[in-house]
Order: C-alpha cells, then sequence, then structure tokens
C-alpha cells in the first residue's frame, strides 16, 4: 500500500518531501535516491500520471493540489500523460546504484521509461536530419 513506509520523519515532513520529489521527477525524468524513497516517489507520480490521463477539471484540480510548479503540472498534462495514453501503469522505473559513501544506504535512479525514450527517439531523429542536412549541402 502507498504510503505505509514513514521514512523517518513526521507526516508534514514526509508528504513534502514526496511533494517535492514527485515534482522534480515529473520536471527532469530522472532523480537519484534511496530505493525506498524510489518506491514511494514511483507511487505517487504514477497515481499524477493516470490522473492526468483522464484531462478533464476534476483530474486538473487533483494534479494542481499535489504538484508544487504549475509549469510540471502543464508539462503533464499537455507532454507526459499524452506519452503514456495507452498503457496501463508501469510508468517508472527503478535501478538500482552502488551504496550511498558514509551510510551504504542503498541508492537508485527512478526515471519515467516511455517519455525518456521518446525523448531519445527525438534527439536522434533530429541528429540524422542534421546529417542528411549536412550531407545534401556537400553535394
Amino acid at each position: 500500500m502507498p504510503g505505509s513506509r514513514k521514512l523517518g520523519r513526521t507526516s508534514d515532513h514526509r508528504k513534502a518531501m514526496l511533494r517535492a520529489m514527485v515534482t522534480y521527477l515529473l520536471e527532469n525524468g530522472r532523480i537519484e535516491t534511496t530505493v525506498t524513497r524510489a518506491k514511494e516517489v514511483r507511487a505517487m507520480a504514477e497515481k499524477m500520471i493516470t490522473t492526468a490521463k483522464v484531462n478533464d477539471l476534476n483530474s486538473k484540480r487533483k494534479v494542481f493540489a499535489y504538484i508544487t510548479k504549475k509549469e510540471v503540472s502543464k508539462k503533464l498534462f499537455d507532454e507526459i500523460a499524452p506519452a503514456y495514453k495507452d498503457v496501463n501503469g508501469g510508468y517508472c522505473r527503478i535501478i538500482k546504484t552502488a551504496p550511498r559513501r558514509g551510510d551504504a544506504a542503498e541508492m537508485c535512479i527512478i526515471e519515467l521509461t516511455k517519455y525518456e525514450a521518446e525523448k531519445k527517439e527525438e534527439k536522434k531523429a533530429s541528429k540524422a536530419k542534421k546529417a542528411e542536412a549536412e550531407e545534401a549541402a556537400e553535394a
């Protein structure tokens, strides 16, 4: 059940931290954090994406009440949610990395799956177009 981990914080601190981390994840596409935090962030981020897929007034109010930045909320409705319109869950991926130096906490990278793949494909396509344009200019 999401929200059952206390993460060593008071409830207000924990809620604020999770809101900030979900906002940052949706803004940048990936973050590095501990595994237990990532599992909580994944649950909330996937709920926000699922809510944003509906794109009506009620879902906008729910998302605006949780996400801390207006630009990120707009990005969620305009770019991220449409990318997942045919997918039922599994929007985030957790990749474990090396333990943190100092306290040896398990670290990981949490990222959006399909959205990141589409961005990479767009970059590759734009590079290919530039290469073709350079070849056409040389010829």
